[in-house]
């Protein structure tokens, strides 16, 4: 339920937001000074919340200290080496990270161009956008929750693999379906993406959990260190189509070399297999990984939320969560 909750807390602070920018003169106050205010509130939000697991988490010894004579930077740097030494021992680890840094690179090229789609390509306006980015916080809430239930019944596998085939779907009704100035059917391929953004990204993280290369599950690091390091390859090759082509629709299509190939290489990984080159014997899973979906759901790691603050620009991110 972590992102499941971040998406309602992040919700809720952009509904305050925009109600404060829309009403700005109703507050006495310009434009300017209403995004700065939703620019303090988004740090206030964080600040607050900052504070229950600060006062409520029992602080613990660290696993590990720096060795003398070693810096915190090139300790980083030697870690990092030596996490990426040890990877090919776990085979299908590699191969589920592969698989996730492709089609959730994909999954990040059409939250953070989709606003760009919608006014370019469908000619919708600003106030269009933000209501669906305010839909979006609120549904994706129930998407997160709905996908974790899912995944106790068929797996966590697989109901990743469920909702890449989803965001499939997406990219090819946008090319060849959804019309110009339909804001109708922007909403709701904005309530289907809200639907499985979260449970793509909460179920990835989960499956991941079983972290196999210890001290101090190196591995998660390097999980979300590769998520930035690639976060380039969607952008570029929807420039890349869109500047040769000039069509935004081939562009936004071409996305989806990412999710079939992140789904061809899922299909590829043994769950049940990776935990036991990890010898996380105690989470493994059966064959169709029911126990790992249970297990992991229990050990997964969400996002607190936080809101999007100010105005929506021509080229923001129309249906990305708020960052945790």
């Amino acid at each position: 339920m972590g992102f499941a909750t971040g998406y309602l807390g992040g919700g809720l602070l952009l509904a305050l937001n925009l109600v404060l920018f829309s009403k700005a003169a109703d507050f006495g106050l310009d434009t300017a000074m209403a995004v700065r205010i939703s620019l303090l509130s988004a740090g206030a939000w964080w600040a607050l919340f900052t504070l229950i697991p600060i006062r409520m988490l029992k602080s613990r010894e660290p696993r590990r200290r720096l060795p003398a004579g070693e810096r915190y930077a090139t300790a980083g740097f030697k870690q990092l080496r030596a996490t990426l030494t040890k990877l090919p021992s776990y085979p299908q680890t590699m191969l589920f990270l592969i698989a996730y840094l492709l089609y959730n690179d994909g999954i990040q090229t059409v939250i953070a161009l989709s606003s760009q789609f919608g006014q370019e390509e469908l000619k919708l306006s600003i106030d269009t956008l933000t209501a669906v980015i305010l839909m979006v916080q609120f549904i994706a809430f129930f998407g997160a929750a709905i996908f974790g239930r899912i995944s106790r019944y068929v797996g966590t596998k697989r109901a990743i693999f469920g909702s890449l085939v989803i965001w499939t779907g997406v990219v090819i009704y946008t090319y060849g379906v959804l019309k110009a100035e339909d804001a109708a059917g922007f909403f709701a391929i904005g309530a289907v993406i809200a639907v499985v953004l979260g449970g793509s990204q909460a179920l990835s993280r989960s499956l991941f959990s079983h972290d196999p290369i210890r001290p101090g599950g190196r591995i998660l690091h390097l999980y979300e260190v590769s998520e930035r390091g690639t976060s380039w390859l969607g952008p570029l090759l929807f420039g890349l189509s869109l500047q040769f082509t000039g069509s935004y629709r081939i562009a936004i299509l071409s996305l989806i070399v990412f999710f079939v190939a992140g789904m061809l290489l899922l299909t590829r990984v043994n769950v049940a297999q990776a935990i036991r080159e990890a010898g996380n014997e105690a989470g493994a899973p059966s064959s169709d990984d029911k126990t790992l979906a249970l297990e992991s759901l229990r050990q997964g790691v969400g996002r607190p939320g936080a809101g999007l603050t100010g105005p929506i620009p021509a080229h923001s991110d129309a249906f990305r969560p708020p960052p945790g």
